[in-house]
């Protein structure tokens, strides 16, 4: 039949171009598949190189090559930013005494070991210091005062004990019992009272070893029968006050805590103080007043 040795008409109907598909047509194999396979892969990178290069000639990179390179310096400075701060903590860390960690102390105890460190223990006594604090006490002018008087008293009795001893003569009750002088006058008085100048004062003295101011009194007044105590406002209160105009050698002058012989001109006769001797001295105060005994 025709359709084994010859194109049928039906074959060329089919064909829309007209040519016949015999034995000269091109054969498709694998090969040819492969080759052409090549040649648009050579010319898809032919086409993208083109405007790499260009990119590149213009004095730009490739996006891709830039995020690449963005990334390895963000890389390179993070590493270096972490060695620094690293660095820096460092020494204030070895250095910090307030680091009380297990690791800061494993540390030291290595670095001791290391320099054969030798330990020092301390005591508790010397490790914890006592602290005092010193008293401080003021002294009141009434304490001083005080321990000015007692001191004054003290040196007084030693006075008296060893004037005690160095006058034998009569005392004043001697004298009360047997007056020496019994006609009474007051120029009498003074004229006795001087022979006493230069007696030591001694504080309780009534005896011309020692005289205080009403002993000294007393003791002269004794002679002429004339009782009074040891006492010198006592002594102004036995007689009567009479002006200075009227006062003659012999009356009393009364001051506070003090007395003695009128001696006249506004002076007085008088055992002053301790260290002092009968004697006579101006009146030194307005406050004072005359007493006569006797009337």
């Amino acid at each position: 039949m025709a359709r084994a040795g010859t194109n049928g008409s039906d074959e060329n109907q089919n064909n829309p171009n007209g040519t016949s598909n015999n034995a000269s047509s091109t054969v498709v194999t694998r090969r040819s598949l492969r080759a052409d396979a090549m040649r648009s892969a050579k010319r898809s990178h032919s086409a993208v190189a083109v405007p790499a290069a260009s990119a590149a000639r213009a004095g730009t990179a490739p996006r891709g090559r830039k995020k690449s390179r963005r990334g390895i310096i963000n890389i390179v400075v993070m590493t270096f930013a972490a060695g620094l701060v690293a660095t820096m903590a460092l020494p204030a860390y070895a250095f910090n005494p307030n680091d009380s960690s297990d690791q800061a102390q494993a540390q030291a105890e290595a670095s001791l070991k290391k320099a054969q460190s030798q330990g020092l223990a301390v005591s508790r006594d010397v490790a914890e210091p006592v602290v005092t604090r010193d008293a401080v006490s003021a002294t009141s002018e009434a304490d001083l005062a005080q321990a000015k008087a007692e001191e004054a008293r003290k040196k007084a009795a030693v006075q008296l004990a060893s004037y005690a001893k160095a006058y034998s003569g009569p005392s004043v009750s001697d004298f009360l019992a047997n007056p020496p002088y019994p006609n009474f006058s007051l120029a009498s008085v003074f004229s006795v009272a001087k022979q006493y100048i230069g007696t030591p004062y001694v504080y309780g003295g009534s005896t011309p070893a020692g005289f205080d101011c009403s002993g000294y009194v007393m003791f002269v007044y004794a002679q002429f029968g004339v009782s009074m105590p040891h006492s010198s406002t006592a002594q102004g209160n036995m007689g009567t006050r009479i002006s200075l105009a009227d006062a003659v050698p012999g009356d009393l002058v009364i001051m506070p805590g003090h007395d003695g012989f009128y001696a006249g001109n506004g002076n007085i006769l008088d055992a002053p103080r301790t260290g002092g001797d009968v004697s006579i001295r101006p009146i030194w105060t307005s406050n004072y007043y005359i007493v006569r005994i006797g009337i």
